[in-house]
């Protein structure tokens, strides 16, 4: 040992007084973040769920020769086999305005409520990987999933305007209410998708029961028939499916974007105020998905 060494002066400690602990203590984060449901400022938010669903819109055609004409092929083929039916066989088509066009609106509509809310199902549970390693807020995942097949309904939208067009639908000032009716939509479908997503991460029958449920939503509403083919049989019963957010926002755009002498959905519902019933469900399911996944963000990790 040398003498250097043997001389050198011992660090000193500082010996904390109970004033100091208690202080430094209080200092302290009470606990530990884990996952939440909601988490940062509302713009990191934004962002992060735009970054995810961009990720995941441009994953989708990655590899793909035909790239997003794929997207159109699962609803033109619907619409192909249902304009047959419905036009040459069951003629339930008959003597409606336009009704290639209806019909394939309300398909791509129905479409996309269907895609992304059944997409969005398990997307927190296949997240597992990202949610434990770091503190995440997790409702932007299934957000991120239903805004990715949202950029395709946009997409998809514009084919059926120019099909419109083409199949001799004019401009008409009704069309300013694509884009808002569209959103609308996507909140109904992002507001359904956080709920199922954070359901199925504890039971794993949400995903076949949602299933069934979407394929009752699609024959419950307004997408092959015309509205009037049920008031012409029941008022009641049409107002009850107008009740349907859904319903309603497929009518409506049905009136304002293809055919104005179309009953609207303050008609069929009878009144402004009734169309207070099919928004405060949307704001009623808005509210639940948040308060769903709010619940279950604590215990994610344990729940996985």
């Amino acid at each position: 040992m040398s003498v250097e060494s043997a001389t050198r002066t011992p660090p000193v400690v500082h010996q904390y007084t109970d004033t100091e602990f208690r202080e430094l203590a209080e200092r302290m984060p009470s606990r530990v973040l884990g996952p939440q449901a909601l988490s940062g400022s509302p713009k990191r938010f934004i962002a992060l769920t735009w970054m995810l669903a961009y990720l995941d819109f441009k994953l989708k055609f990655f590899g793909s020769i035909l790239g997003y004409a794929w997207q159109l092929v699962k609803p033109l083929a619907m619409f192909g086999v249902l304009y047959f039916v419905f036009t040459e066989v069951v003629r339930l088509g008959e003597g409606v305005p336009h009704y290639g066009v209806v019909l394939l609106s309300g398909i791509v509509l129905m479409s996309f409520f269907t895609e992304s809310t059944v997409g969005a199902i398990g997307s927190v549970l296949g997240a597992e990987g990202l949610i434990r390693k770091i503190a995440f807020p997790i409702m932007a995942i299934p957000l991120a999933s239903v805004t990715s097949v949202f950029l395709t309904l946009f997409l998809n939208y514009g084919v059926v305007m120019l099909f419109a067009v083409a199949n001799g639908v004019k401009p008409m000032v009704g069309w300013l209410q694509i884009v808002p009716l569209l959103f609308l939509l996507y909140l109904v479908a992002a507001s359904v998708a956080v709920s199922l997503s954070a359901y199925y991460v504890r039971f794993r029958d949400v995903q076949p029961i949602w299933e069934v449920i979407a394929q009752v939503l699609f024959y419950a509403s307004p997408v092959i028939y015309p509205i009037s083919f049920v008031q012409e049989r029941s008022e009641t019963l049409a107002k009850i499916m107008m009740c349907n957010p859904v319903a309603t926002i497929i009518e409506q755009m049905r009136h304002a974007a293809i055919d104005p002498t179309a009953p609207s959905a303050v008609d069929v519902l009878g009144s402004w105020w009734m169309l207070a019933i099919p928004m405060g469900i949307v704001v009623l399911l808005a509210l639940f998905g948040y308060f769903s996944m709010k619940r279950l963000a604590p215990t994610v990790a344990e729940e996985m």
